[in-house]
């Protein structure tokens, strides 16, 4: 008897808890939902193809966000360039290359500590070393360089975990065929890392294209009615322009309905990067065949068992 209590006590405390974790659950998407469904009611009514294709005009009262679109974009693409290479280089380098000891920990914890820094503590540093020291300027490089700095420790961090998931039976059995240490990274690992990899690298793009202070300080620009020519120009970007009509300008009862339709356009554009890119990219390396390098021995063709029927081999 006191085991069957002790039994439904434990099967009433689990109920609770689970009971309390779906009620937090629920109220997590209530709450994105709503927020979702306030922009959308109050940002819809502005999404016109003018909206969306011209730029800014009557002193930020009317036009469209264009050119913040065009910026957002350089911007995304920019930082994506240093960061992955860097970032996955470098995740790449402390799990399959360092020996583990103090160091690797070392660089780990402040690998972490960098993934929690605020982002307006980027901006600075890249307005002194980029913008400053280096002598680039406000501009599109300026910009993205920060923003790479931002995210890769994101980068470096989902590369690392991506690399530990996969078996050591694996790297052992390409080692075993005759490939050497960078064959068994480049023609085992990383195709298998890759889809997780490219995960990473989709969240931190994510994050890039809602930042505002590293660009205010960096690139950004308050307006420009024409599309950046280089790479050392300014440009708009949505999270600052959304910033500026927010907060500044002549006529705030107009520009508000803008600023709400501006940021329906970004949560539209990072809702589109993560549900779209991630498959897609999967889907591609699911179904790539790979090849060893040439001069290492193929794998033995499993050996086919004739079957048998009362112990007796057929023939």
């Amino acid at each position: 008897m006191e085991i069957t209590s002790n039994n439904k006590a434990k099967r009433r405390s689990q109920k609770i808890a689970f009971g309390i974790f779906r009620l937090l659950s629920v109220c997590i998407v209530l709450i994105l939902f709503t927020i979702l469904g306030f922009i959308i009611y109050r940002g819809v009514g502005v999404i016109s193809w003018d909206f969306i294709f011209s730029a800014p005009t009557d002193g930020m009262t009317g036009g469209g966000i264009w050119p913040a679109i065009v910026g957002t974009f350089y911007l995304m693409v920019g930082s994506a360039l240093f960061a992955f290479p860097v970032g996955v280089m470098s995740g790449i380098y402390m799990n399959e290359y360092a020996p583990k000891g103090k160091l690797v920990r070392f660089i780990r914890v402040m690998t972490n500590n960098l993934s929690g820094i605020p982002s307006i503590v980027f901006g600075l540093f890249g307005m002194a070393l980029f913008v400053n020291y280096l002598g680039f300027g406000d501009s599109i490089l300026a910009g993205s360089l920060t923003l790479g700095l931002l995210c890769v420790p994101l980068v470096i961090r989902t590369t690392e975990e991506a690399l530990k998931a996969i078996p050591d039976s694996l790297r052992e059995g390409s080692r075993a065929l005759g490939a050497t240490k960078l064959q068994t990274i480049w023609h085992v690992i990383l195709p298998m890392g890759v889809p997780n990899i490219i995960t990473g690298l989709i969240l931190a793009l994510g994050r890039v294209s809602g930042e505002t202070a590293p660009i205010l300080f960096t690139c950004a620009a308050y307006f420009l009615p024409q599309l950046p020519t280089s790479i050392l120009d300014q440009c708009m970007a949505l999270p600052y322009h959304l910033y500026v009509i927010s907060t500044s300008g002549t006529d705030m009862d107009a520009q508000l309905p803008l600023a709400y339709g501006t940021a329906l356009v970004l949560i539209v554009i990072i809702l589109l990067i993560n549900l779209n890119l991630s498959p897609i990219y999967n889907m591609i390396f699911s179904y790539k065949t790979y090849k060893m390098p040439s001069g290492i021995a193929a794998p033995i063709s499993p050996i086919t068992i004739p079957s048998t029927t009362n112990g007796a081999r057929t023939k």
